[in-house]
């Protein structure tokens, strides 16, 4: 499972508590503040047409390649996919998935930038794990 943020909706410090590297960690008013105004751009939250818009460019691209997409959830803020493994490393396939995204998006008048650095990515590694993480992403709501 990933799942990856738009620009600026959750920094580092984020009252809700923030993962870097795989590490969890819990809220820090003073370092949110910092990185709100480090900000080079505006936050993006995506509009419903932009979500859906992101939602099919995904799964597109996955047929495409052959990747199998169990559950993705396209909110205002993130992303979330659970996927089988593919032949490259998912650090590659996120990269694709926000780099096409971000072009189409451009196409449709949304400027800039749209998504943070990185992603967070947590492996399952049983069947139950995998269908957890299924019915969470596929219960996710905005």
């Amino acid at each position: 499972m990933v799942t990856w943020t738009t620009y600026g909706t959750w920094l580092p410090g984020d009252k809700r508590g923030y993962v870097e590297d795989g590490i969890i960690f819990a809220d820090d008013p003073e370092f949110f503040e910092r990185n709100k105004q480090g900000q080079k751009s505006p936050s993006v939250k995506l509009s419903s047409r932009e979500k859906e818009i992101v939602k099919q460019t995904i799964l597109e691209q996955a047929h495409r390649i052959g990747h199998k997409i169990e559950a993705l959830a396209v909110c205002t803020n993130h992303v979330h996919l659970v996927a089988r493994p593919y032949l490259q490393p998912i650090e590659n396939i996120v990269g694709r998935y926000k780099s096409l995204t971000t072009r189409t998006l451009w196409q449709y008048n949304r400027k800039g930038r749209i998504w943070t650095k990185g992603h967070d990515k947590r492996f399952c590694f049983s069947e139950k794990e995998l269908e957890q993480r299924i019915r969470y992403v596929n219960n996710h709501n905005d």
